[in-house]
């Protein structure tokens, strides 16, 4: 081997180890490592909801018992809880924007008839002291803060995820490698949400 044929495997041997440190150095993973910690973030949101509707029969079972008679409250929790858990949704959710918006509801639907009911609660004393209803009305606040941790982490990982494909040098590597992985769309507050929820006795 001569002199130049030396020098010019070695300059291939060099060219070839800057590439593979640009490339690992780039961002090209960047995309699908994003997109992962979206539908991770999904999951936990999934899970906190799914918590949520496991507490409700013994909720509603324990204040049936002491507020017999508002039924039409009960009703419309167990309604909601039936309609919060009918609607199946999985990681595939996080590309159908219309289906993720009908989960949404449905759990805002859920939401507004656990207030509604817990409003009830005040108007009966020997309930607000039962120890089984104070209990799973702590889970249930704790819950609903799990909800809203859960939910403020998949907003933050949809939107590092859009950043990535929206800016350079991602757009190029989605353009190159990930076209089939779409922009994500994220919760959005229900129209008229600001405003409490009316409760009629």
């Amino acid at each position: 081997m001569n002199v130049r044929q030396s020098y010019r495997s070695r300059l291939q041997v060099a060219t070839l180890l800057m590439l593979a440190t640009l490339l690992t150095a780039c961002g090209i993973n960047n995309i699908p490592t994003l997109d992962e910690q979206a539908k991770a973030a999904w999951g936990q949101v999934q899970n906190q909801y799914q918590r949520r509707a496991d507490l409700i029969p013994n909720l509603v079972e324990t204040v049936k018992g002491y507020a017999a008679h508002e039924k039409e409250t009960l009703t419309a929790v167990i309604e909601a809880r039936a309609k919060a858990t009918s609607i199946q949704v999985d990681a595939s959710t996080l590309d159908n924007p219309e289906k993720l918006k009908q989960y949404q509801q449905a759990q805002d639907q859920l939401s507004g008839a656990l207030s509604r009911l817990m409003v009830v609660s005040e108007r009966y004393p020997d309930l607000k002291a039962n120890q089984n209803f104070l209990a799973l009305q702590s889970q249930l606040e704790g819950t609903e803060n799990r909800i809203s941790v859960a939910r403020r982490d998949f907003i933050l990982a949809v939107q590092k995820y859009n950043t990535e494909i929206r800016t350079f040098p991602g757009r190029l590597w989605h353009s190159v490698l990930y076209s089939s992985l779409p922009e994500r769309e994220t919760f959005e507050a229900t129209p008229g949400s600001e405003k409490p929820p009316e409760v009629k006795f």
